[in-house]
């Protein structure tokens, strides 16, 4: 059972953490926060130092969610080929998946502290280098289990297709259209099969 403090919490950053991600660190003024939270500045910062760590703690919980539903999308299959086919698959319908998030968390946060601030940005690489860590431990686990050719460098390969899909990301979310990211997603599908497949 969670404590008033935790539920408060929990509050406080479902609330804030699409704001923040739709409107940046700078852009988004404590004011927005205690209008949408309906909590007073002293309250918000009773639970959250300042604005950087709530912002950082937004980012972590918005992430969470999404490698959350990632992960569940990928038991569909225990074959690391068919999981790379399962990354595209849940891909093609993220533009309206993350639109409830504000739009994507990586992408936005990654562009918006890239500039403005080096601690939230850390959290973004963390959380980059994490994704690409596990695409590559499917394409070795892929290898071993015989799926995929031995050839392949797997940490190459992960780096590749995390950056076709966030570039796809952006420009879906800049031209409004869905033709970037699902066109993409039939590339990687192309690439896991022309490519990777033993």
């Amino acid at each position: 059972m969670q404590t008033k403090s935790e539920l408060t919490k929990q509050f406080i950053l479902e609330t804030v953490a699409p704001i923040f991600n739709k409107n940046g660190y700078a852009a988004t003024s404590m004011s927005d926060l205690t209008e949408a939270t309906g909590l007073t500045k002293g309250a918000i910062y009773g639970n959250f130092k300042n604005k950087e760590t709530l912002a950082i703690a937004a980012f972590k919980f918005t992430v969470k969610a999404l490698l959350k539903r990632i992960a569940k999308h990928l038991e569909l299959s225990d074959s690391p080929i068919q999981k790379l086919f399962l990354i595209s698959d849940f891909y093609k319908n993220y533009y309206d998946y993350s639109k409830q998030l504000g739009g994507c968390p990586v992408l936005n946060i990654g562009v918006d502290a890239n500039n403005q601030n080096t601690l939230l940005l850390e959290h973004v690489k963390i959380v980059i280098e994490k994704i690409q860590d596990q695409i590559a431990t499917i394409i070795e686990n892929g290898i071993e289990a015989g799926e995929i050719s031995t050839e392949i460098n797997a940490m190459q390969y992960a780096k590749r297709i995390d950056t076709m899909i966030q570039g796809a990301v952006f420009m879906t979310y800049t031209m409004d259209d869905e033709f970037y990211i699902k066109d993409t997603m039939k590339q990687i599908d192309q690439m896991i099969h022309n490519d990777l497949k033993a």
